[in-house]
Protein backbone atom coordinates (compact mmCIF):
# COMPACT_ATOMS: atom_id res chain seq x y z
CA UNK A 1 0.00 0.00 0.00
CA UNK A 2 1.12 3.84 -1.03
CA UNK A 3 1.27 6.22 1.85
CA UNK A 4 -1.31 8.07 2.67
CA UNK A 5 -1.47 11.14 5.06
CA UNK A 6 -3.87 12.20 7.42
CA UNK A 7 -3.83 16.06 8.50
CA UNK A 8 -5.65 17.30 11.36
CA UNK A 9 -5.17 21.23 12.72
CA UNK A 10 -4.59 22.86 16.20
CA UNK A 11 -7.66 21.58 17.42
CA UNK A 12 -7.43 18.51 16.42
CA UNK A 13 -10.08 18.13 13.40
CA UNK A 14 -9.59 16.76 10.08
CA UNK A 15 -8.85 19.16 7.60
CA UNK A 16 -8.53 18.51 4.04
CA UNK A 17 -5.89 19.46 1.26
CA UNK A 18 -7.77 21.13 -1.40
CA UNK A 19 -6.74 22.35 -4.80
CA UNK A 20 -10.06 23.78 -5.96
CA UNK A 21 -13.78 23.66 -5.29
CA UNK A 22 -16.31 23.49 -8.40
CA UNK A 23 -19.71 24.40 -8.31
CA UNK A 24 -22.39 23.43 -10.76
CA UNK A 25 -20.01 21.47 -12.46
CA UNK A 26 -20.88 18.65 -15.15
CA UNK A 27 -18.13 16.93 -15.59
CA UNK A 28 -17.69 14.88 -12.87
CA UNK A 29 -20.39 12.89 -13.14
CA UNK A 30 -24.04 12.89 -13.89
CA UNK A 31 -26.08 15.92 -13.20
CA UNK A 32 -24.98 19.31 -11.44
CA UNK A 33 -22.35 18.90 -9.04
CA UNK A 34 -20.00 19.84 -6.44
CA UNK A 35 -16.44 18.92 -7.12
CA UNK A 36 -14.01 18.56 -4.46
CA UNK A 37 -10.73 18.30 -6.12
CA UNK A 38 -8.05 17.13 -3.52
CA UNK A 39 -4.01 17.20 -3.55
CA UNK A 40 -2.19 14.82 -3.47
CA UNK A 41 -1.32 11.33 -6.00
CA UNK A 42 1.25 8.92 -5.55
CA UNK A 43 -0.40 7.17 -8.33
CA UNK A 44 1.65 9.27 -11.10
CA UNK A 45 -0.11 7.54 -14.00
CA UNK A 46 1.43 8.87 -17.65
CA UNK A 47 -1.09 10.92 -19.31
CA UNK A 48 -2.63 12.08 -16.44
CA UNK A 49 -5.43 15.06 -16.91
CA UNK A 50 -4.44 16.38 -13.75
CA UNK A 51 -0.63 16.51 -12.79
CA UNK A 52 -0.52 19.27 -10.90
CA UNK A 53 -2.08 17.59 -8.14
CA UNK A 54 0.14 14.83 -7.40
CA UNK A 55 1.96 17.02 -4.92
CA UNK A 56 0.99 15.59 -1.27
CA UNK A 57 1.84 19.54 -0.11
CA UNK A 58 -0.11 21.48 -2.99
CA UNK A 59 -3.45 23.51 -2.38
CA UNK A 60 -4.67 24.74 0.70
CA UNK A 61 -5.93 23.16 3.86
CA UNK A 62 -9.56 23.59 4.62
CA UNK A 63 -11.59 22.62 7.22
CA UNK A 64 -14.72 19.82 6.56
CA UNK A 65 -16.87 22.74 7.94
CA UNK A 66 -15.60 25.24 5.45
CA UNK A 67 -16.56 22.49 2.90
CA UNK A 68 -19.69 21.58 4.30
CA UNK A 69 -21.22 25.27 4.15
CA UNK A 70 -20.45 25.16 0.20
CA UNK A 71 -22.12 21.78 -0.21
CA UNK A 72 -24.95 22.54 1.91
CA UNK A 73 -25.16 26.17 0.24
CA UNK A 74 -26.38 24.44 -3.37
CA UNK A 75 -29.70 22.32 -2.78
CA UNK A 76 -29.30 21.21 -6.19
CA UNK A 77 -25.68 19.72 -6.65
CA UNK A 78 -24.57 16.16 -5.76
CA UNK A 79 -20.85 15.97 -4.76
CA UNK A 80 -17.48 14.45 -6.35
CA UNK A 81 -14.50 13.55 -5.01
CA UNK A 82 -11.52 13.74 -7.08
CA UNK A 83 -7.86 15.14 -7.30
CA UNK A 84 -5.50 13.73 -6.91
CA UNK A 85 -6.80 11.29 -4.70
CA UNK A 86 -9.65 11.05 -1.75
CA UNK A 87 -7.89 8.22 -0.67
CA UNK A 88 -4.63 9.79 0.41
CA UNK A 89 -6.83 11.43 2.71
CA UNK A 90 -8.95 8.75 3.41
CA UNK A 91 -9.72 9.96 7.48
CA UNK A 92 -10.89 13.39 6.33
CA UNK A 93 -12.61 12.12 3.04
CA UNK A 94 -14.81 9.54 5.70
CA UNK A 95 -15.36 11.82 7.77
CA UNK A 96 -16.71 14.48 4.90
CA UNK A 97 -18.46 11.57 3.35
CA UNK A 98 -20.39 10.85 6.51
CA UNK A 99 -21.21 14.45 7.08
CA UNK A 100 -22.92 14.47 3.59
CA UNK A 101 -24.63 11.97 4.35
CA UNK A 102 -26.17 12.08 7.78
CA UNK A 103 -26.67 15.94 6.56
CA UNK A 104 -28.06 15.95 3.04
CA UNK A 105 -29.63 13.88 0.31
CA UNK A 106 -26.93 14.19 -1.85
CA UNK A 107 -25.37 11.25 -3.44
CA UNK A 108 -21.34 11.08 -3.60
CA UNK A 109 -19.23 9.75 -6.28
CA UNK A 110 -15.15 9.36 -5.97
CA UNK A 111 -12.53 8.88 -8.22
CA UNK A 112 -9.35 7.05 -7.50
CA UNK A 113 -6.64 4.92 -8.82
CA UNK A 114 -6.92 2.29 -6.28
CA UNK A 115 -8.77 -0.45 -7.32
CA UNK A 116 -11.58 -1.82 -5.49
CA UNK A 117 -10.18 -4.80 -4.72
CA UNK A 118 -7.38 -2.69 -3.07
CA UNK A 119 -9.60 -1.08 -1.16
CA UNK A 120 -11.79 -2.93 0.07
CA UNK A 121 -8.56 -5.19 1.32
CA UNK A 122 -7.25 -2.33 3.19
CA UNK A 123 -9.52 -1.32 6.73
CA UNK A 124 -8.78 2.58 6.75
CA UNK A 125 -9.35 2.81 2.66
CA UNK A 126 -12.47 1.01 3.24
CA UNK A 127 -13.97 2.62 5.92
CA UNK A 128 -14.94 5.49 3.12
CA UNK A 129 -17.32 3.02 0.84
CA UNK A 130 -19.78 3.09 3.16
CA UNK A 131 -20.86 6.65 2.32
CA UNK A 132 -20.21 6.61 -1.34
CA UNK A 133 -22.72 6.06 -3.85
CA UNK A 134 -20.38 5.83 -6.71
CA UNK A 135 -16.40 4.65 -7.20
CA UNK A 136 -14.60 5.09 -10.06
CA UNK A 137 -11.78 3.01 -9.52
CA UNK A 138 -8.45 2.07 -10.76
CA UNK A 139 -5.35 4.10 -12.29
CA UNK A 140 -5.54 5.85 -15.90
CA UNK A 141 -3.78 3.79 -17.91
CA UNK A 142 -2.39 5.99 -21.57
CA UNK A 143 -2.86 2.60 -23.86
CA UNK A 144 -6.28 2.15 -22.57
CA UNK A 145 -7.19 5.86 -23.38
CA UNK A 146 -10.51 5.49 -24.92
CA UNK A 147 -12.53 9.22 -24.96
CA UNK A 148 -15.57 7.62 -25.65
CA UNK A 149 -16.01 6.35 -22.24
CA UNK A 150 -18.67 8.76 -19.53
CA UNK A 151 -16.72 9.58 -16.35
CA UNK A 152 -13.30 7.46 -16.92
CA UNK A 153 -10.68 8.09 -19.36
CA UNK A 154 -9.23 4.57 -19.68
CA UNK A 155 -11.17 1.75 -20.29
CA UNK A 156 -9.64 -0.65 -16.96
CA UNK A 157 -11.45 2.08 -15.26
CA UNK A 158 -14.98 1.44 -13.66
CA UNK A 159 -17.88 2.97 -12.84
CA UNK A 160 -18.97 0.75 -9.39
CA UNK A 161 -22.60 1.26 -7.68
CA UNK A 162 -21.53 0.64 -4.51
CA UNK A 163 -25.24 0.85 -3.18
CA UNK A 164 -26.59 -0.94 -5.76
CA UNK A 165 -29.02 1.95 -7.27
CA UNK A 166 -27.28 3.51 -10.70
CA UNK A 167 -27.77 6.94 -10.96
CA UNK A 168 -28.02 7.08 -14.43
CA UNK A 169 -27.58 3.73 -16.61
CA UNK A 170 -24.14 4.15 -18.12
CA UNK A 171 -22.58 1.43 -20.02
CA UNK A 172 -19.76 -0.56 -18.48
CA UNK A 173 -20.79 0.08 -14.79
CA UNK A 174 -20.57 -2.69 -12.24
CA UNK A 175 -23.56 -2.69 -9.79
CA UNK A 176 -22.15 -4.02 -6.62
CA UNK A 177 -24.67 -4.32 -3.40
CA UNK A 178 -24.37 -2.22 -0.47
CA UNK A 179 -20.86 -1.81 1.47
CA UNK A 180 -21.54 -2.00 4.66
Amino acid sequence: MEKTFDAKNLNGTHVIRVLDILEETMADGPGLRTSIYCAGCLHHCPGCHNPQSWDMNGGHEMSIDEIMDIIISDEFSNVSFSGGDPFYQVEAFTELARRIKEETDKTIWCWTGFTYEEIIADKRLAAMLPYLDVLVDGPFIMEKKDPELLFRGSSNQRIIYLNGKQEVPIEGTVPLKPVK
